[in-house]
């Protein structure tokens, strides 16, 4: 198996074997995060309630891009990527900087917390700029959907 070079280079933003975090830790993750997206990533903001009501910036990648997302779906695709173990290395405050999930149209989504947010995460869908890390992603999920 050829590896292929990703872009960029994150220590922080890779993916743990999916034993790890245990089942146990991924339910009380679960119970101890929430999603709550960001107005940066927003072209439509929806249900998220967000005052001013969405500033995206030219920069960030819409979370929103292909179709509203309301909150309740966006929330679940983050548990169901804590519940596949589809994160990356907890950190000292317990919690994962970043955690995946894809949709069921396919698309891959990335949700991210910053220390001063530590338990609270916004999301974006990962885009043709990051091909490689999306296409791990999506086979991952794949592999592990396939395993539950």
């Amino acid at each position: 198996m050829s590896i292929r070079k990703r872009e960029g280079n994150r220590p922080d933003r890779r993916l743990v074997h999916e034993t790890v975090p245990s089942e146990a830790e991924r339910e009380a993750l679960c119970r101890r995060i929430r999603y709550v997206g960001s107005a940066l990533h927003k072209l439509r903001p929806g249900d998220y309630g967000f005052v001013p009501s969405h500033n995206p910036r030219p920069s960030k990648s819409p979370c929103d891009a292909l179709r509203s997302i309301p909150l309740a779906e966006a929330s679940a695709l983050m548990e169901r990527g804590v519940m596949l173990g589809m994160v990356s290395r907890f950190d000292a405050g317990g919690v994962p900087k970043y955690i995946w999930a894809v949709d069921e149209a396919g698309d891959v989504y990335e949700a991210k917390t910053s220390p001063e947010r530590e338990r609270s995460y916004h999301g974006y869908r990962l885009g043709d700029d990051e091909r490689d890390m999306r296409e791990l992603i999506l086979n991952e999920w794949k592999r592990r959907v396939g395993k539950s």
